[in-house]
């Protein structure tokens, strides 16, 4: 299966702390029943649908019984949902779909089309978005006007965010390449590492199984100014103590995992950036010796990232792709990449299609933000929906337990 335009979505879906185990679908009738909520029958095909629909999107897993409580946590949203008579209309189904795919690069068509290959129906995608969406809505017409999001929380978020402008960390990485077939096995082996006691156990871990160029130096990175990181994970590093090992990050066609060695303040604030300027260049192959062969080879008759037009002028034109875009849009793995690189600097660290493809990344240019007043303002109204999202996700999760608790649920064996 071509996963690696799913798994780095799984980061935003409430199901991303799930572990899967493995399973055999249909081991059992399909419309054999699994559960019951409320008199509405949850099916063995439903189960086994959200359970191979998860482990394509790469998500690192637990049991079926956990698979099974978010399918009875669907039910009990699509009942009270339905009682207050709010539906989705096809409009907005098919704009949650596309934004869906469009994370992935593909159109809501490409996407479903991959998804079929595997064996998950069109059905399933639609639920598992419909769902979240109605749900989403609800939430919102509920508990949004009664949240009051005042001045001086934002600013004392604003204030934390603006503090780290001045920050360097010293990190480690190890980035470990999975595929479906081998999703359970690769978890096991980045459960083992984040037991990890030393930097010294986690560079040795690095050496053993990390994918990218920094493993000869197990897996240690150069001091790195936090903005130049993917916004994503700069809040996770913070988090850490000189030591501590982040949980399992899912990134296109593997999973990463980063070891806090240090972090220092410095006195002039770092560049914020309003854009990176990078290319992507394709090469058939992956990781075989032919296509890192071709790669230096292209690396070695270039000197900017116009050249590869030149290169890639007689191949398909989905073979290269030039990007100008802010630090948020940029997918996680080839922002960490960037990070990296300095301009007009490579890195072929990466693969796509399930690691039968090589990415030849190029660093193009950054452009340091022209206002620092709009850069502000952006980021206070960020803040402000962030402290907003994370009051409504509570109270979603609060709602939800009373739901389930008040409910009648019966699980069949």
């Amino acid at each position: 299966m071509s996963a690696k335009f799913l798994k780095h979505l799984i980061q935003s879906s409430a199901l991303a702390c799930m572990i899967l185990a493995p399973f055999s679908v249909f081991a059992q009738s399909p419309f054999e029943k699994v559960a019951q909520v409320n008199g509405s029958i949850i099916t063995q095909f439903e189960l086994d649908q959200r359970i191979l629909f998860l482990q394509l999107l790469g998500s690192p897993a637990s049991s079926n019984s956990d698979v099974l409580d978010e399918l009875i946590k669907d039910r009990l949203r699509q009942q009270i949902t339905k009682k207050f008579d709010i539906f989705l209309s096809e409009e907005a189904l098919q704009q949650g779909l596309t934004d869906f795919a469009a994370r992935a690069e593909l159109s809501s068509e490409e996407f479903i089309k991959q998804l079929k290959v595997d064996g998950v129906a069109r059905q399933t995608f639609r639920d598992f978005v419909t769902v979240s969406l109605v749900w989403r809505d609800y939430i919102r017409a509920r508990y949004g006007n009664s949240i009051d999001i005042t001045d001086d929380q934002v600013d004392r978020a604003v204030q934390s965010v603006s503090s780290n402008t001045g920050i360097d960390v010293l990190v480690s990485e190890i980035i470990i390449p999975t595929s479906p077939d081998i999703a359970g096995e690769v978890l096991e082996v980045a459960e083992e590492i984040m037991s990890s006691n030393s930097t010294t156990e986690f560079s040795e871990y690095a050496t053993r199984y990390s994918a990218t160029a920094s493993r000869e130096d197990g897996g240690r990175l150069d001091w790195v100014p936090l903005t130049d990181l993917p916004p994503q994970l700069r809040p996770i590093l913070l988090s850490l103590a000189p030591g501590e090992i982040t949980n399992p990050l899912p990134i296109p066609d593997a999973i990463a995992l980063f070891q806090l060695r240090d972090i220092r303040e410095r006195s002039v604030p770092a560049i914020r950036y309003s854009s990176i300027d990078y290319a992507v260049y394709l090469i058939g192959g992956g990781r075989s010796s032919e296509a890192l062969r071709r790669a230096q080879k292209v690396k070695a008759s270039i000197d900017r990232c116009d050249d590869l037009y030149g290169v890639a002028q007689n191949e398909p034109q989905a073979n290269l792709k030039r990007e100008n875009l802010s630090q948020s849009k940029i997918p996680r793995d080839i922002a960490l990449e960037l990070s990296k690189l300095d301009k007009n600097e490579v890195s072929t660290a990466l693969t796509r299609s399930n690691g039968s493809t090589l990415v030849f990344l190029m660093l193009c240019g950054r452009t340091p933000a022209l206002s620092q007043s709009e850069d502000d303002k952006a980021t206070r109204e960020a803040v402000a929906a962030q402290l907003l999202n994370t009051r409504l996700s509570a109270l979603s999760n609060t709602l939800l337990e009373e739901l389930q608790a008040d409910a009648d649920i019966v699980i069949f064996n």
